[in-house]
């Protein structure tokens, strides 16, 4: 079994830039920081915080999630769901166009093509994705017309279109592919081009900056900042310092060793938000010890949780017993996480026959010890 618990990250801002965004004022250039460089700006591919970021502020749609929760259209006008609900037909928004590649005046329209296109890819074993099984209900899609396409479901899916959020990407610069690998020689790894709020405008090496600037023909309204720039830092430190010193705007994630120190600045705007993020022990079920079920209990029931919160991320965060966030649907409010409890982690050893004791003090059971080596990797976010 494994015990997770939920981060909290801090949000921080230029008190003038919120205030910006919240009056709806057009203008101006945002610039914030990032700890380390997105990994690849194409929306199947990615699976790094930094890089969907970006992705979401470059591409589309089909539909998306408002800030409270609605499901809204997005390069999709509207849908119809059959009565057995086996059936998902999007009516394409028409009009809108791709960012134009360089040198072109005028990007390509947006039609069926490129949803098919997509999901084809997406859906394709040879794709290097990791997002391919969120979408196995779906059991085929077909282009009625240029602004029209309909999806078959293998069964009825709860809150089914919520799932239609994956991005779109452009068919004309994926001709001749049925696949991604992420290796192959295409212009859209090097130059995104999407329909989303805002377009990719250059990165002059891959771990140098990367500006974006306002879409004047977005299809939802062209968005409020003129330009969004992204800085990368290689030293999380450096990067509240930088926004102390005016270097930046915006810091995605404070560290909470930082957070007392800008507290008190009444230039600064702290904005707390949960994360989908959570750090885990993942038991090695292959392990002779670990596939006993009272062993794994007993290894969770031994663990202070509770300390490595306060002590990681100074109690910035919570604790919970399954991959959901408490304001999820999914989340489930009966199933409370396992306390600290020595004692308890003792009772299952004995059931599980680790009775005896190593020279060391190490439970075992015949041959088998309670010994294990254990991977950690290297986490931005929980570093000190």
């Amino acid at each position: 079994m494994k015990k997770r618990f939920l981060m909290l990250f801090l949000l921080i801002t230029f008190l003038m830039v919120s205030v910006g965004l919240y009056s709806q004022q057009n203008g101006g250039t945002l610039i914030y920081g990032e700890y380390g460089s997105p990994i690849r700006l194409v929306p199947i591919l990615a699976n790094d915080s930094i890089s969907i970021r970006l992705i979401e502020l470059i591409y589309g749609s089909l539909v998306y999630y408002d800030q409270d929760g609605n499901v809204k259209g997005d390069l999709a006008e509207k849908w119809d769901v059959s009565k057995n609900m086996k059936t998902i037909t999007f009516y394409l928004r028409k009009g809108v166009r791709w960012h134009s590649l360089p040198g072109e005046k005028e990007g390509r329209p947006f039609t069926a093509d490129d949803v098919i296109k997509t999901f084809n890819i997406m859906m394709n074993p040879n794709t290097l994705t990791s997002i391919q099984s969120r979408y196995n209900f779906i059991n085929s899609v077909e282009k009625i017309d240029d602004y029209k396409v309909q999806f078959k479901l293998r069964k009825p899916i709860l809150n089914v279109l919520g799932r239609f959020s994956f991005k779109i990407l452009p068919s004309f610069m994926l001709k001749g592919y049925d696949y991604l690998r992420g290796n192959e020689n295409l212009l859209i790894y090097k130059h995104p081009i999407g329909t989303g709020p805002y377009i990719f405008v250059s990165q002059e090496g891959p771990n140098a900056e990367i500006i974006l600037k306002a879409n004047e023909n977005y299809h939802l309204g062209r968005p409020h900042i003129d330009k969004i720039i992204m800085k990368p830092f290689a030293d999380q430190n450096i990067i509240t310092q930088t926004l102390l010193y005016g270097g930046i705007n915006m810091e995605i994630r404070v560290p909470s060793r930082d957070i007392a120190e800008i507290q008190g600045d009444m230039r600064f705007e702290l904005a707390p938000y949960s994360t989908l993020s959570f750090s885990f022990f993942g038991y090695n079920l292959r392990n002779p010890v670990l596939e006993i079920r009272d062993v794994r209990l007993a290894i969770s029931y031994a663990i202070n949780r509770k300390e490595m919160l306060n002590s990681f991320f100074e109690g910035k965060g919570q604790l919970i017993s399954g991959p959901f966030p408490p304001g999820s649907w999914a989340y489930n409010l009966d199933v409370k996480p396992l306390p600290y409890s020595p004692e308890e982690a003792n009772r299952l050893l004995d059931i599980a026959g680790f009775t005896e004791r190593t020279r060391d003090g190490i439970r075992k059971r015949g041959s088998y010890k309670l010994e294990f080596d254990m991977l950690v990797p290297i986490s931005k976010e929980n570093e000190t």
